[in-house]
Parts: structure tokens; sequence; C-alpha cells
């Protein structure tokens, strides 16, 4: 953990994202009264220690905007702005803030977000028009600081937002279409080219909560089994989805948030950090596929939760931030492999909500287009 200088209020950090090459993080932070607003603010992750840059504008900032960390040390942010969203680039200027427009997007009564960072240092947006019923994906900057630009159109509404490999090419969004909704993929290469991705049942609700472009794991939230539940399968695999007995955890919610890249032909390895909300706050687990049980992990004081990031050896990078510490990261090493997936229900560590017994193996389902399987 590292050692952060003394601080006797506590700043409200929301929105907060990590570079895919883990060096800076941003978010929006308020002061302690809530009387200063919000403000853009860097992290620095890339040094010895955490440190964080206010980017304060003229005026305050909406909680609805966005901000997104690039490799070189700015920070996009995305503003709704009378009838539009307004895209500039926030810098470090001596004691002040430089801002550079590069451009909007339609707005109205159109709605849009950033997507999630990749490795190429790339920002996209996705858009969704109610009047034509049609969303859009939109490259918003690049190393040549083009205006944004239409790479997509897929028709109904779109969510989620997961890359399918690290130059950002395929794309996999929730698609909602007559009652359902079904995860599809987009190549912004082939004019946007859009193909199913997951359909595990013709009824289910199926959505891509996590893909880890290295091993191609692929982490699932889907009702085919009769039940919300998540579940894992492997981009490009004819092997059927699988859903961990393990991670059904009663009154919690888990929300996969980070998984261990490197792992090239080893999905069942690949080391994934969960978050679990319950009825008694927040709580921490890693989970690897192939095995069959969950380790919980007591989070550090003041997480930043939801945000992390594995580093190929298996090491997971959690931000934080509380009284006593206004800028911090912790390490945790994943637990080791085991050889063979072990009988138990999950190995407990700190103070996670209650796990249920057995390490079954709920029904297997095909990733796509293929009758629901039983058995354990």
């Amino acid at each position: 953990m590292t050692a952060c200088a003394t601080e006797t209020t506590t700043v409200r950090r929301a929105g907060f994202t990590i570079a895919a090459d883990g060096s800076y993080a941003a978010c929006l932070a308020q002061g302690p009264e809530g009387d200063d607003g919000w403000y853009p603010e860097r992290w620095t992750l890339g040094g010895p220690e955490p440190y964080t840059v206010p980017l304060p504008g003229n005026q305050p900032e909406e909680r609805c905007s966005e901000v997104m960390p690039l490799p070189d040390g700015r920070v996009l942010i995305r503003r709704r702005v009378a009838d539009r969203f307004d895209l500039a680039l926030l810098y470090p200027t001596g004691p002040g803030t430089g801002e550079h427009l590069i451009g909007s997007l339609p707005g109205g009564e159109a709605e849009a977000r950033l997507l999630p960072p990749v490795a190429s240092g790339e920002v996209y947006a996705l858009t969704y028009d109610p009047a034509r019923e049609v969303s859009a994906v939109w490259l918003v900057h690049d190393d040549r600081d083009l205006r944004p630009r239409r790479l997509a159109e897929v028709p109904g509404r779109c969510g989620g937002g997961a890359w399918l490999d690290r130059a950002g090419r395929l794309l996999a969004l929730d698609r909602e279409a007559e009652g359902t909704v079904k995860t599809v993929a987009v190549d912004l290469e082939r004019a946007g080219a859009v193909s199913p991705l997951l359909q595990i049942t013709e009824a289910s609700n199926d959505r891509l909560l996590l893909a880890e472009p290295d091993s191609g794991l692929l982490i699932v939230r889907s009702d085919a089994t009769g039940e919300d539940r998540i579940g894992w399968g492997v981009l490009g695999s004819r092997r059927p989805m699988r859903f961990a007995e393990c991670l059904r955890v009663p009154d919690a919610v888990l929300t996969p948030f980070a998984a261990q890249p490197g792992q090239v032909l080893m999905p069942e390895a690949c080391a994934v950090a969960l978050r679990a909300d319950g009825p008694h706050g927040t709580s921490l687990a890693v989970w690897r596929p192939g095995e069959r049980r969950a380790t919980w992990l007591s989070a550090p004081e003041g997480w930043l939760a939801g945000a992390g990031l594995w580093s190929a050896r298996g090491v997971l990078r959690l931000p934080y931030a509380c009284a006593h510490c206004p800028c911090g990261t912790v390490e945790y090493e994943a637990p080791a492999a085991v050889s063979s997936p072990s009988p138990a229900g999950s190995a407990a560590e700190g103070a996670p909500p209650a796990v249920p017994d057995g390490g079954r193996t709920s029904p297997v389902l095909p990733l796509q287009k293929a009758p629901l399987a039983t058995g354990s």
C-alpha cells in the first residue's frame, strides 16, 4: 500500500476510469461539503506513488459529465451543453487548466456516453437517437486529434460496451430489441457490420459484462437458466456457456470489473475481480473460471468501488481515497491457482456475503442458439 499525506476531510469522487495501460486515471471530484461543485481530477498511477492533479475549468462541472484519461496524461471530458455534447481535452498548465475543444456529438433527446478505454489510446463514444431508434459508435479522439467521426450505426437501443480485441476494432454491445437483450459484435473496420455474439435461448436476456481479449474469456449475465446468473464462455469456441455455483450469492449483486491479461489460450486460469453489493455493504472477490470457489478479500477503506486493474503477472491494483489518505493504491496477489477444481464451496477471507455450500457446476449453455441443457 502506498504512503500518503494526511488529510482531514474526504473528497467525493465519481466516474473513476483507469487507462488501459494503467498509466493514468481520471474521475470527477467534489469538495467535502459539495459547495465547490464537481471538477475533473487526474491520477498518475505509473510512478512509484500515485498522486492527483485537479483540472478545474472556468466553472464547476455537472455530475453527468464523463472523463477519460489518455496515455499522454491529458483527460478527455464529455459535457452536456444545451442541445449537444461537447468534447474537450484538458491538461495542466502551471497553476491552471488548459482546454482544447475537439468537437461535439448530437444532443437534443439523444443520449451519449464514453465507451471503455482501449489499449491503443483512442476514445470512442456511444449515442442513441430515440427518434430514429438507432445507436451509433463514434471515434471521438485519436493521435491525429480529428473531429468526431461516426463509425457504425446499430438499430435499437444499445448498452454495455466491451472490447473483444486490443486494437479497438471489435466492440460488443448489449442491444435491446422486441423486449429482450442480446449481445452483438460490431466490426468497426467493416463499416460497422453487426453479428450476433450471445443468444443463449430465444427468450433469454443475455448481456456481456466483461471480455479479456488475450484469453478470449467472456463473462456474461443471463436469465437463461430461469434466474439471473453470471456465466462464462470463450470467444470463438464451441464449448458451452457455464454458470458457476460459487457466484450465486444470496441478497448480493456481483459485478466483474477486471480480468487478468496475458493468459493466452488459458481462459480457465484467468483471474477475475468482482464487486459484490449487498445489504451489508460492498465486498471484493477473486475467482478463476476453472475453479469452483471464489476467494473473498477485504477491500481497502475508501476503495473507489468497481475500479481496479490486473497486471499480467496476477497483481490486482485497487485505487482508494479516504480521510487519512486522499490518494492511494493497494495491491493484492491473485490466489494461487489449484491444479484441479476444489470441491469446497468458497474460500473466505475478510467478511464476504454468505456464499452457498457445494462445488456443483450449474447447467451448461452454448453461447448461441441451442436448447437449454439440464443437469448438474
